[in-house]
């Protein structure tokens, strides 16, 4: 049977390549986003590659929009067993400008709305079909700026209360065998960054870019870690996108292994302890 598969943010960036691959092995793939262009886009990909679309607009920042939204994902699929939570309110140009914190626009905390804060909200409405059914996965994106210097201080505290957030969740949710984890993927090379000329790229960002992954290979992990008998014993933990890729076997879409930043960029903290009883 194949799986029902929740992606959250999935008009543009990571969450449409993730869309797509989910497609691309059968899955019903539920898309969420503002744009209703967009959102015909990508269903367009997954109905390609062989997947059936959920297209439903939705406003990440708006509690009763997302609550309208998993009421007709219930409806209309009747269970999730993955969640990908990666809509986020990325300006992404004043997040990359140089300056400290208060020196640029107060916009930037908006990631700490539509990023963290939406990432609990989708998480509270998908948790109780996930238990009913005895079985999930929820995956947030975070990366390494929940650990590092990487972007500034809203950049690091949504990623870094994400972490934290997936850890508490993975307690609640371990009784009914449904696992929640931050995912951390690489440098993406999205469709926006693919389209972007040679010429405009700074020069270590055009060196580098063979060494981007495709949006598609945490789909792929993704899958792979769902598929995972052991699944359990990574809930609650923030996971390296590549090491997991090499784990299982998983290649991008190139063939390509993509590589660990783990070394200069940071490492995901050791699952949290819980306190008490």
């Amino acid at each position: 049977m194949s799986i029902v598969a929740v992606v959250t943010g999935a008009t543009r960036g990571l969450g449409r390549g993730i869309a797509r691959e989910f497609g691309a092995d059968g899955a019903t793939v539920v898309v969420t986003g503002r744009n209703e262009a967009d959102l015909a886009a990508v269903s367009g990909e997954i109905a390609d590659r062989g997947g059936k679309p959920i297209a439903i607009a939705c406003d990440h920042a708006d509690d009763a929009s997302v609550a309208s939204a998993f009421a007709r994902i219930k409806d209309e699929a009747g269970r999730i067993d993955i969640l990908v939570n990666n809509a986020a309110a990325v300006h992404a140009m004043d997040l990359i400008a140089p300056g400290p914190f208060w020196e640029k626009p107060l916009h930037l905390v908006d990631m700490i709305d539509v990023g963290l804060r939406s990432n609990y909200v989708s998480s509270w409405h998908a948790a109780p079909m996930m238990a009913k059914a005895g079985k999930g996965l929820i995956a947030s994106i975070s990366f390494y700026g929940a650990v590092s210097y990487f972007h500034g201080a809203a950049y690091g505290a949504a990623k870094a209360g994400t972490d934290k957030m997936m850890a508490d969740m993975a307690v609640d949710l371990a009784p009914h065998g449904v696992a929640a984890i931050s995912y951390w993927p690489g440098f993406i090379l999205t469709d926006a960054v693919k389209a972007m000329p040679a010429d405009m790229l700074p020069p270590d960002m055009r060196e580098s870019l063979p060494q981007w992954e495709t949006p598609e290979f945490a789909a792929r992990v993704l899958q792979a870690l769902y598929a995972d008998p052991r699944i359990m014993s990574f809930t609650g933990q923030a996971l390296i996108g590549a090491e997991m890729g090499a784990r299982y076997g998983v290649s991008d879409l190139d063939g390509k292994q993509p590589i660990s930043y783990r070394e200069t960029m940071g490492a995901p903290h050791m699952p949290f302890t819980r306190v008490g009883g």
